[in-house]
C-alpha cells in the first residue's frame, strides 16, 4: 500500500542529505514531490531523475527559503505546476556554531534567518491553499537541541526551539480546516555533515544514545511519511523526537 497516493508535497532543502531521504521516501509511496533548494545544480537534477524515474512527477526549484517574496514566487509556481499542494516539509536549514561570546550578530540572523524564519515563509504561502482544500499537513524539522539546548549552538538551538512553538500555535490557529502541525526533533542523524565528526566524538554521541547507534536520514524520512499520511489523521500540535531515545 502506497501511504501518499496521489498526495503532492513540497519538500524545502531537498537536493541531498535528510531532505532527499524524504523525497524518496515519499515518491515510493506515491507522492507526487516538488523540492527547493538554493540552487538546482548536478545533484538536484540527479535527484529529480532519480524521483521521476519511481512513477511520480518531482520537480527541482531554486529558491531562497529565507526570503519572504522568493518564496511566495516559488510556492506560486509550484500549485501551477502540480495543481495542489497537500503536504509541505520545511527542512531546509543550516548550523553556524560557536560559542555566544564569538558568535557574530551575522552568525545569529543567518541562522535565524534560513532555519526559522524559511518555516514562516512557506507556511504562510501554502497557508491560503491548504485552506482552500480544507486540509493539509506541516510538516517542521526542529532538532532535540531546541528542546534540551547545547553548548556552542545558541542560534541553531534557538532556531531550533522556534519551530516547536510556531507548531504549537499553527495547529491551534488551523486544525478546525483540518490543517496538521507537527515538529520532527532529530538527535545524532549520520549524514554528510556528521560524517566528518571524528570517531571519539562520533562514539561520544553514540554512548549517550539508548539504542547504542546514530540514526539515518530514513529514519527521518520515516517519520515524515507518517506524518503526511492518513495514518497520522488525528496527530498535531505534537513535536516528535526521532533520537534513539537520546532525549526522552
Amino acid at each position: 500500500m502506497k501511504l501518499l497516493e496521489g498526495k503532492t508535497a513540497i519538500i524545502t532543502g531537498a537536493a541531498r542529505g535528510i531532505g532527499k531521504a524524504i523525497a524518496i521516501a515519499y515518491a515510493k509511496n506515491g507522492c507526487n514531490v516538488a523540492f527547493t533548494d538554493l540552487a538546482i545544480n548536478e545533484a538536484a537534477e540527479e535527484t529529480e531523475k532519480e524521483l521521476n524515474a519511481m512513477g511520480v512527477k518531482a520537480k527541482g526549484y531554486a529558491s531562497d527559503a529565507s526570503n519572504y517574496e522568493d518564496t511566495q514566487r516559488v510556492v506560486k509556481e509550484i500549485h501551477a505546476d502540480f495543481g495542489r499542494i497537500d503536504i509541505l516539509v520545511n527542512n531546509a536549514g543550516i548550523t553556524k556554531d560557536g560559542a555566544l561570546k564569538r558568535m557574530t550578530e551575522a552568525q545569529w540572523d543567518m541562522v535565524i534567518n534560513v532555519n526559522l524564519k524559511s518555516v514562516f515563509n512557506f507556511t504562510k504561502a501554502v497557508q491560503p491553499i491548504m485552506w482552500k482544500q480544507a486540509g493539509g499537513s506541516v510538516i517542521n524539522m526542529s532538532s532535540v537541541v531546541g528542546v534540551s539546548g547545547n553548548a556552542n549552538q545558541c542560534n541553531y538551538s534557538a532556531s531550533k526551539a522556534g519551530i516547536i512553538g510556531f507548531t504549537k500555535s499553527a495547529a491551534k490557529e488551523m486544525g478546525a480546516r483540518g490543517i496538521r502541525h507537527n515538529a520532527i526533533a532529530p538527535g545524532f542523524i549520520i549524514t554528510e555533515m556528521t560524517g566528518v565528526l571524528p570517531e571519539d566524538v562520533k562514539k561520544s554521541w553514540e554512548a549517550r544514545i539508548p539504542l547504542k547507534r546514530g540514526g539515518t536520514p530514513e529514519d527521518v524520512a520515516n517519520t515524515c511519511v507518517y506524518l503526511g499520511s492518513d495514518l497520522s489523521s488525528y496527530v498535531s500540535g505534537q513535536t516528535i523526537h526521532v533520537c534513539g531515545g537520546m532525549n526522552m
